[in-house]
């Protein structure tokens, strides 16, 4: 019986992202590209200074050493952004500090052996040090697992079914550091949220403006909107009386960097003096290093939808974490505390401006280094309070996630393994990584009590990451639930993702994933 023209047909499966205005090999006009690369690097702000806040202070550090180090994780992630989109996975993610390394970096911190430093800048340097040795020899299971293709044998087993988890979780799993913080000041926050969704979904379909500038530069308009409004209630005196917590999230000169930031500084390696290397220290530090890798694979995937490529083959996605380990190494060298992913919310961002483009993120790599080095300049931007920062990662982490979404459409989502495969590794991500979380904040340590301090961080890393956990439940399940079976294949999309897996096999893998200057015939991908 023949259909009628109006019955609903299913939409069509897309290897590539339609509707993205520059792909990763294209790019826009210099002008435009330079406002994206500037907006990019206002992006990553965000978690360059939330890290450095958190662990400086602890390991003994004033404003000084706080925005000393702010400015060598910008210097190291210009490098490091710079290096990944040229000679690592060649896709448009930004590189930067990662909250993987928090939890080890905190276990040096706290370390018996720092409590004899009696003076405070002595102190710091001393856990610099150690963080630095650690780093070090994370970078070179890091590297191995990259460039002798480890991780490609891995992801080679990928499908769609399993990836979506991952995805979905690389973005879900940051909830902590949206909404929570976006709602402690939250008359400047919540505003900046209702601002930014009302100019990059709205405002195009209402005034039918060109979407070019509502959406692209949505989260610059946001920034610069709030930002004075939170100088105004500052100048105003709105939080003289307030709690220091409050004062603290919410005013606009309390960050102490414009007076700490050099004028002029370069970061150089080795700056905080030689590193020091301790066994559990490395240990702790591994585990980091492997979340980092899980979640930026999933940052990968997102970032090749997002940037209308195709699936990106196991060996350019292993090729991207040994450049990655390189970024470990490059932070350890120097001193940035932590080591390096890639960002989220950079990844998100892609999303809502519909540019994928490869050269824009390179031009945020320019920002990044040059105000890491005329520090003043680059504290002002710093000091932007973070709940606004949080405000729009509750969109750019949203976006990352849909891209985990989007992965079911390879999918029988008919299917009740599909179901379950999908339904419980979220689930069980979100659960375990709550708990091992939770469990940390109430009692000050993990719920695994063994005589090993160094296994216990490492368990509390790996299972307070919900992509971590959410990626080896899918992944364990798909390669064993109903193996052999012949619907397996189909149902879980392993059939879209086949003709990726090697290098040459699908002819448009060469235009998004090549490497310049002819660099193939040398480091050849399989």
């Amino acid at each position: 019986m023949a259909t009628k023209n109006d019955d609903f047909a299913p939409f069509p499966v897309k290897d590539q992202l339609p509707g993205v205005e520059f792909c990763v090999s294209s790019s826009p006009n210099w002008p435009e590209g330079i406002v994206l690369g500037f907006q990019h690097y206002i992006v990553m702000l965000g978690a360059t200074v939330i890290i450095p806040s958190i662990l400086v202070p602890l390991m003994g550090g004033g404003d000084v050493e706080k925005a000393e180090v702010i400015n060598t994780v910008l210097f190291v992630s210009g490098i490091n952004t710079l290096l990944q989109s040229l000679f690592g996975s060649r896709l448009p993610v930004v590189i930067g500090a990662s909250y993987a390394y928090v939890i080890p970096a905190l276990y040096i911190t706290f370390s018996y052996r720092f409590t004899y430093y009696l003076h405070p800048h002595l102190r710091f340097e001393e856990t610099m040090r150690a963080i630095q040795g650690a780093l070090i020899i994370a970078s070179i299971c890091h590297m191995i697992m990259g460039f002798f293709g480890l991780w490609r044998i891995l992801v080679r087993f990928l499908t769609p079914l399993s990836a979506a988890p991952l995805v979905i979780l690389t973005g879900v799993g940051l909830v902590a550091f949206a909404f929570p913080q976006l709602a402690r000041c939250i008359e400047v926050g919540l505003p900046a949220l209702i601002i930014l969704i009302i100019l990059s979904q709205y405002l195009p379909h209402l005034f039918k403006c060109k979407r070019s500038i509502c959406e692209q530069f949505a989260v610059l308009f946001t920034i610069a909107i709030v930002w004075a409004y939170a100088e105004i209630l500052t100048a105003a005196g709105a939080y003289d009386k307030r709690p220091d917590n409050t004062q603290l999230s919410c005013r606009t000169d309390r960050s102490g960097l414009i007076s700490a930031s050099p004028w002029v500084k370069i970061p150089y390696p080795l700056q905080w003096g030689r590193p020091s290397f301790h066994g559990s220290d490395a240990f702790a530090m591994m585990a980091a290093t492997y979340v980092a890798i899980v979640e930026t694979t999933g940052s990968f995937i997102a970032a090749s939808r997002f940037g209308s490529a195709t699936h990106i083959p196991p060996s350019v996605l292993s090729r991207g974490i040994g450049w990655q380990g390189i970024g470990v190494l490059l932070d350890g060298l120097f001193g940035t505390a932590t080591g390096s992913t890639a960002l989220v919310e950079n990844t998100g961002l892609l999303g809502l401006t519909k540019v994928g483009s490869r050269r824009v993120v390179q031009i945020s790599a320019g920002f990044m280094i040059f105000f890491s080095i005329f520090g003043k300049f680059g504290a002002v931007l710093a000091s932007i309070p973070l709940p606004i920062f949080a405000a729009v990662y509750c969109v750019l982490f949203a976006y990352v996630a849909s891209a985990g979404l989007g992965l079911l459409q390879f999918c029988n989502l008919n299917s009740f393994r599909t179901k379950f495969i999908l339904g419980f590794s979220i689930f069980i991500g979100l659960s375990v990584a709550q708990y091992f979380t939770e469990y940390l904040f109430i009692s000050g340590r993990g719920p695994v009590h063994t005589r090993t301090s160094a296994f216990n961080v490492i368990m509390q890393v790996i299972f307070s990451s919900a992509a971590t956990v959410g990626i080896m439940a899918a992944f364990l399940l798909d390669c064993t639930h109903s193996y052999g079976h012949a619907s397996v294949r189909r149902d879980s999309g392993r059939h879209w993702w086949e003709k990726f897996r090697v290098y040459h096999t699908d002819t448009r893998t060469e235009e998004f994933y090549a490497l310049p200057y002819n660099l193939n015939r040398f480091f050849p991908s399989f």
